[in-house]
């Protein structure tokens, strides 16, 4: 079905959500349609984020809104779905769209797969009526379900369509890029140059790929190495967690901007515990790259004055390697909790392999590590 006929058969005018790669299709359209616009396009943090902003919609103009995310969002709105959207409470009416990962039967990565099996579940838990959209679901078919969905959006429910791999589609092509000059696998290069055996906790994503085939064409263990496969915007916490009960390792978090944002309040907790052996690296190209390259809004913040406001003792922007290389060096020397954001193009190489070890050989090998057997 093509993007146009489901916003159609919608009938809502406005969307916000978490990009995914399954609804790239939709993505692109509502690019190419509203760009990032308060009145009818939303990019949040965080799924979570999305469904307040969805509800405050609501109560302010009496219309539908729809949130769009991958299924692994669905954690992220239990809370607000549950104790503020259902009809038992406050009775407010959401269309969900839900990209499928990990649909059984369907071959996927590691991090998807339970996900994918419990998607529909979680949402009948919720009691979000939910409609499966594949590639031979016609308008027709979903404007007889939208028929039906209306009558239960009117009750004070919610309702969800869950999208299928390639369900929807779009013709037109959208650009993603910003001015930045530095390439995140060669950051990631960098950075491994400098660290030598201490430990990295990497962020989901192309990040987490680059860094395995970094140390492959090193041949370099991958033992250093935890990446973080799932659980976007909790690499900095696992990384603290490390670093606390590892006070004589120096311990590196590789994260992104849509990871840091997703969960913010990480980087309070961390600045707080204040742990001096650990670097927390946000490679920031302002983009959810991994599912597409649409925008986050880091682009307009201030990275550095949030981490110092945060417990951060020392905090810097780079946007060249000479000056990269300098303070990877010197952070690697400090005694205290430092950050350094790195300013990063939108891209990476189309041969990008995936991590050839499972993720629990992942993780076995850098307990082992750390543990020095």
């Amino acid at each position: 079905m093509n993007v146009e006929d489901f916003v159609s058969v919608l009938g809502c005018d406005f969307y916000t959500g978490v990009p995914d790669s399954q609804l790239k299709a939709l993505c692109n359209y509502l690019m190419n349609t509203y760009g990032i616009d308060e009145n009818h396009h939303i990019i949040a943090a965080n799924e979570g984020n999305c469904t307040a902003l969805a509800a405050g919609y609501h109560l302010a103009t009496g219309r539908v809104p729809v949130v769009y995310m991958q299924n692994s969002g669905e954690g992220n709105i239990i809370n607000p779905v549950a104790s503020l959207l259902n009809d038992k409470v406050y009775a407010i009416p959401c269309i969900f769209v839900v990209g499928w990962r990990g649909e059984p039967g369907v071959h996927d990565e590691p991090q998807h797969i339970y996900q994918g099996e419990i998607t529909c579940k979680l949402l009948d838990l919720m009691d979000v009526e939910n409609f499966v959209i594949g590639e031979d679901t016609t308008a027709e078919e979903l404007k007889n379900v939208m028929a039906k969905y209306n009558e239960v959006l009117a009750s004070g429910k919610c309702v969800a369509f869950v999208v299928r791999k390639n369900a929807l589609t779009y013709d037109e092509k959208v650009v993603y890029e910003n001015d930045n000059l530095m390439v995140r696998e060669e950051i990631i290069e960098h950075i491994v140059s400098v660290t030598g055996d201490d430990p990295i906790v990497s962020t989901t994503g192309k990040a987490s790929r680059e860094l395995f085939e970094i140390r492959e064409a090193n041949n370099q263990s991958h033992k250093y190495d935890f990446l973080t496969v799932g659980s976007m915007g909790h690499t900095s916490s696992i990384a603290l967690g490390v670093a606390i009960n590892k006070p004589d390792e120096k311990v590196w978090c590789i994260d992104g901007d849509g990871s840091a944002l997703m969960h913010m309040g990480s980087l309070a907790v961390a600045g707080n515990v204040n742990p001096s052996n650990m670097v927390h690296i946000v490679i920031n190209n302002s983009a959810h790259e991994t599912v597409g390259g649409m925008p986050t809004v880091a682009s307009t913040m201030d990275m550095v004055s949030i981490a110092k406001s945060c417990g951060y003792s020392y905090a810097v922007s780079v946007d060249n390697f000479d000056d990269l290389d300098n303070e990877l060096r010197l952070v690697k020397s400090r005694d205290e909790l430092c950050f350094i954001e790195v300013l990063c193009s939108i891209g990476a190489r189309e041969d990008l392999g995936r991590p050839t070890t499972t993720a629990i050989e992942n993780k076995e090998n850098f307990m082992k590590f750390l543990k020095k057997e």
